[in-house]
């Protein structure tokens, strides 16, 4: 999909609302299953062996919170706000005035407004449509740059609509505002087997259509004239240890999931959390938690 950039030309808008929705809206109810009661789906930060799911996915949105200088602000941007666990920490734990959430799931949006009140503003919007009504202190962003590029685009068509992206953000902030995004990224680690390369292919194909993953330099090179990189950290452990604890957790549950979803959702769930946690631990995949400051 193509939308026009600040500059008049065209820019490619992201993976389709119905490539997101055939993941995400798989079911409230089975992601509740093998999530944290937050229903935080990303990557974790741990702190130890003994740290629970729920008290590293805090920590992760506590961290980028902090790293934003988010805290206590009076208004936050969450780009690809899944079922508001973000939105939901901003506000409560860290008193932020109002937050605005991006989400292209239906069935995340129909959760997120079954328990916000009028400090929440929630939005079935993709980042390249939204036109905001103030400017934000900070924006945050979890999981969704991976949506942002698809398969087949090369470097060159990749780093113009990451590009596009940052000019949205920088002209969205004020001098001095930050913005976090963490995302998956292309691991060094070339050498794949045979096994491993059809791995991640199902996973492109069957679990995140129309999707890409960046590599870290363009990230970089995409954000460079927009923004001032304060920090850049691989955590790809992290999400290997956040992964094989969502699968231990669905497959726990098993029969129900399948009753919710079917056997082989199921089994398509279980291939990808355990192929995922392998590319991490074998450096295939890194997870990148980066902050920027608008110059």
């Amino acid at each position: 999909m193509t939308s026009l950039a600040t500059d008049g030309s065209t820019a490619y808008q992201g993976a389709s609302a119905e490539a997101i929705q055939s993941h995400y809206d798989i079911g409230n109810e089975f992601y509740e299953l093998w999530l944290d009661p937050t229903r935080t789906y990303s990557c974790a930060l741990w702190d130890g062996p003994d740290d629970t799911l729920t008290d590293a996915q805090a920590r992760k949105h506590d961290y980028l919170v902090e790293q934003t200088r988010a805290d206590r602000a009076k208004r936050v941007l969450d780009v690809g706000s899944g079922w508001g666990a973000l939105l939901r920490r901003l506000v409560e734990r860290h008193g932020v005035a109002e937050v605005v959430g991006l989400t292209l799931s239906q069935a995340q949006l129909d959760h997120v407004r079954g328990w916000a009140d009028d400090r929440y503003e929630l939005r079935l919007e993709n980042w390249i449509d939204h036109r905001p009504t103030a400017a934000y202190d900070a924006i945050i962003s979890i999981g969704a740059f991976e949506h942002f590029a698809d398969m087949g685009m090369d470097r060159a068509e990749r780093i113009a609509a990451y590009r596009e992206f940052f000019r949205r953000c920088r002209e969205w902030l004020p001098p001095g505002g930050r913005l976090a995004v963490q995302t998956m990224v292309k691991g060094n680690n070339t050498r794949m087997s045979k096994q491993t390369v059809r791995d991640l292919l199902f996973m492109i194909d069957r679990i995140f259509p129309e999707s890409e993953l960046p590599w870290s330099s363009e990230l970089v090179e995409a954000s460079e004239r927009a923004f001032d990189i304060v920090s850049i950290r691989n955590d790809a452990d992290h999400y290997a240890r956040t992964c094989l604890e969502w699968r231990r957790r669905l497959l726990a549950d098993r029969d129900r999931a399948e009753a919710m979803v079917g056997g082989q959702a199921v089994d398509d769930y279980d291939r990808y959390l355990s192929a995922a946690a392998s590319g991490f631990q074998n450096r295939h995949l890194g997870l990148a938690r980066v902050i920027f400051e608008r110059a």
